[in-house]
């Protein structure tokens, strides 16, 4: 068990770097062996300046964000420089954050985010910080061979929370405006995973990526953790001969190896170079402010494939053509985009296929955004995803959540401009099948004890997640329910005047963070305040939508005509009037399957899925929506001869959307939940950090 309460320790760094060592890493056999002891730093015995062992550190409920211990109002990070040794057999990163500040409060120390670092030395200087030819500083490059400048400073670490962490705190001198610390990561950083060669497509190398949101990023990179703060960045990361790095940022590419510092390298040190026959040195730079949980890199065997003039694919050799084709349409998307809510901020927009152990469909990094490979469809009929994670980059990357609590203004917005990029790319017909599914969805969920049936305080928009982990509130409701709240202002006031509002919004509040309040005061002005509602509509009850659980009565129903002829096939098979060989699915999309999976009646037994599977060999299907979906029904209606195919779906597959409620489906029942802990038991291991907190919390429940 972990103690919530760790003696808090004081390094010395005005003695030298080895008074100030760190224990021995963890064995990979163990990643989690040194959470308890996240907070001993080992010290001289005759140090005098050892601090009061009660002595906690600084609290959550002290800054403006429940997640952060940092206090960004005192003194807030503008800019930070990375570089990195990558070692792929102790599973660590290693070496050194260089931190530009702005301090509000003279006499304040800088606090810091982090969880399972070890921190190995800080220290404190005065740089000049003026951008480089890329728009931001580069101390990545320049702050180990510039090291003489550098005075030790006094750290400590605070009180470990197994969720929120510990905070880093660094006394800052008088002139002070920069500060670098030494650390390195653990191999259970949940904020990193490590693959085996043979979990990765071409299965020739091992793969590293990371995954921030929510509060991630504090388990790699020290930082003031939350989506209110804005930093710019720059990096240079170390590699293995064979290896390629791509991070979410401007790719400058290689350095040469007598260039390249040490990372991790002591202050006033020489710099050798990394052996250039056995190492590679890549460079980043990223100009515009991104919150921490933006920051991501992976490393692994990868290739490029131009899609577009400003879009291409990153993905393992084996598959980046088919990725390439498979997301085609990505530089027209973007174009659209555009032409919706105005000019694209962030240069090029890539695209990276990750393995399949990625616990989302996707993630909005800015230039890079991260997939799963369950997109691969083969037919582009899951892009969807795709339009997503790009409007992300006006909603979310461009326009952030000032905390989790409202991630609906980043979810929400994103849904709806994804199925506005869809509807001028594909036309209205599929957007309003996508809105459709989605909304019952939503409702299902909503209404559903095992779900959120029972929990009001997440059917919210406006959550109050002071002392939760933001991963437990992940639900449909601030995607579906804040999308839906939108559409009905888009109703009330017509839709050429409510995307001339969205426009304003994103160029009003770039590169800044809002608040729920913040969105209500904008509708007040920019719309109720200029603009009179349609005839025949009002404007929504912001108060009901933001602060009511459920859905309001007067919420948008969004129709699909060719959904309904689904539903009239999926009611003649349940009911025995038609055969499955009769059903009729010609032209049907996966969104179409979907629905009339959906629409069968509870009382569907294995025997008729038996048919359904001889008709349309739906437990072969190479479609991830499909094939999960079937599967789902295949545990909760004990249809075996899809065990097989859900065993190794469930092993090979680490995306949370499909594993949930398949492990869920089996637990409904005793012999089912057996069935699910053994495949769990062997899948566990490959599954990322925010999967297996999920499903361990399902699975290990009476």
């Amino acid at each position: 068990m972990l103690s919530l309460r760790q003696t808090t320790l004081l390094c010395v760094l005005a003695a030298p770097l080895s008074a100030c060592t760190v224990d021995p890493k963890p064995s990979k056999a163990s990643p989690d062996a040194h959470r308890e002891d996240q907070t001993m730093n080992k010290h001289r015995p005759d140090a005098d300046t050892s601090p009061d062992a009660k002595d906690s550190g600084p609290s959550l409920d002290a800054g403006p964000d429940p997640h952060s211990y940092s206090r960004p109002d005192q003194v807030r990070v503008t800019h930070v420089g990375l570089n990195w040794v990558v070692d792929f057999d102790a599973e660590t990163l290693t070496g050194d954050a260089v931190m530009l500040l702005e301090r509000t409060d003279p006499s304040a120390p800088l606090i810091l985010d982090s969880r399972d670092l070890d921190i190995k030395a800080a220290y404190a200087t005065t740089l000049d910080g003026a951008p480089g030819p890329h728009g931001a500083p580069e101390l990545g490059l320049d702050a180990v061979r510039n090291a003489e400048s550098w005075a030790p400073t006094k750290w400590s670490v605070g009180e470990l929370d197994p969720s929120f962490g510990a905070p880093i705190i660094v006394e800052l001198p008088p002139e002070a405006n920069a500060v670098r610390l030494s650390y390195a990561t653990r191999p259970g950083a949940t904020g990193l995973q490590w693959l085996e060669p043979q979990q990765t497509a071409g299965k020739q190398l091992p793969f590293l990526y990371s995954q921030s949101q929510a509060i991630h990023g504090r388990s790699w990179i020290p930082s003031q953790d939350s989506p209110g703060v804005r930093a710019t960045w720059d990096a240079v990361v170390i590699v293995p001969k064979r290896f390629t790095a791509v991070m979410a940022a401007e790719q400058l590419g290689e350095l040469d190896a007598t260039a390249a510092p040490e990372a991790g390298a002591e202050a006033g040190a020489a710099a050798p170079a990394p052996d250039e026959p056995e190492t590679r040195a890549f460079r980043f730079v990223m100009p515009q402010r991104v919150p921490a949980y933006l920051l991501a890199l992976a490393v692994g065997d990868l290739e490029r494939v131009e899609v577009g003039a400003r879009t291409a694919v990153w993905a393992d050799p084996s598959v980046a053509a088919a990725a390439a084709d498979e997301f085609a349409d990505m530089e027209d998307m973007l174009g659209e985009a555009e032409q919706l809510y105005g000019a694209y901020a962030w240069g090029r927009y890539d695209v990276l296929v990750l393995p399949p152990a990625f616990p989302f469909g996707g993630m909005e990094n800015p230039r890079l955004t991260f997939l799963t490979p369950t997109l691969l469809a083969g037919d582009r009929s899951l892009v969807s995803v795709i339009a997503h994670e790009l409007a992300h980059s006006w909603s979310g990357n461009l326009v952030t959540n000032k905390t989790w609590g409202d991630l609906w203004l980043n979810e929400g917005f994103t849904v709806y401009f994804e199925r506005r990029i869809i509807e001028q790319i594909y036309g209205p017909e599929r957007a309003a099948i996508e809105a459709v599914i989605g909304k019952r969805e939503l409702v299902e969920e909503l209404t559903d004890p095992a779900l959120l049936g029972d929990k009001p305080h997440f059917q919210r928009l406006a959550m109050d997640l002071r002392g939760v982990d933001p991963d437990e509130s992940f639900s449909g409701v601030p995607y579906e329910k804040g999308a839906l709240l939108l559409v009905a202002l888009e109703h009330a006031y017509g839709r050429e005047v409510f995307d001339a509002f969205l426009r304003k919004w994103f160029a009003t509040h770039a590169f800044g963070s809002v608040a729920t309040a913040d969105f209500i005061n904008f509708v007040g002005v920019e719309l109720v305040g200029k603009q009179a509602p349609l005839e025949g509509h009002t404007t929504p009850d912001l108060a009901a939508w933001v602060d009511g659980a459920g859905l309001p009565d007067d919420a948008p129903e969004p129709e699909a005509a060719p959904l309904d002829q689904v539903e009239a096939e999926a009611r003649a098979f349940g009911s025995g009037e038609l055969e499955a060989k009769a059903v009729r699915t010609k032209g049907w999309s996966p969104w179409h399957w979907l629905h009339f999976l959906r629409s069968l009646p509870e009382t569907t037994d294995a025997e008729r899925m038996g048919e359904l599977d001889k008709a349309f060999a739906l437990t072969k299907s190479t479609n991830a929506e499909i094939l999960g979906e079937w599967l789902e029904m295949a545990a909760r209606h004990r249809y075996e001869p899809a065990y097989e195919r859900m065993e190794q779906f469930l092993i090979e597959v680490g995306r949370r959307k499909f594993l949930t409620p398949i492990y869920r489906a089996l637990a409904e029942t005793p012999e089912g939940r057996e069935q699910a802990k053994a495949i769990y038991a062997k899948a566990r291991p490959g599954y990322h950090a925010i999967s297996r907190n999920t499903l361990d919390s399902l699975l290990r429940a009476p």
